[in-house]
């Protein structure tokens, strides 16, 4: 079974970058990928996602701030987290065919 593994998250300043990472241990050529956050004492919310054919969707609160991207030969999707916020704060997760999840990497905004 294919399994996924987060990367890039950490500590990052109001109006600040980050860029996450989500590699496949196999191929997700053919598949939709997706990021989803969870903040404390909140439910897991979708954030991002693209399609097999590279179409992108947002939810409201990011539209315009983070770029969701794929590299197929790489087995790999990020997240381009730019000017943050506080309420960014979260574990992000990634997300293979709806059911296959990653460990989550903890992204926190504050100065």
């Amino acid at each position: 079974q294919v399994q996924v593994v987060e990367s890039g998250g950490g500590l990052v300043q109001p109006g600040g970058s980050l860029r996450l990472s989500c590699v496949a241990s196999g191929s997700i050529s053919g598949n939709a990928m997706f990021w989803y956050r969870q903040a404390p004492g909140k439910q897991r919310e979708l954030v991002a996602v693209i399609t097999s054919g590279g179409s992108t969707n947002y939810a409201d609160s990011v539209k315009g701030r983070f770029t969701i991207s794929r590299d197929n030969a790489k087995n790999t999707v990020f997240l381009q987290m730019d000017r943050v916020k506080p309420e960014d704060t979260a574990v992000y997760y990634c997300n293979y065919r709806g059911y296959i999840w990653g460990q989550g990497t903890q992204v926190t905004v504050s100065s």
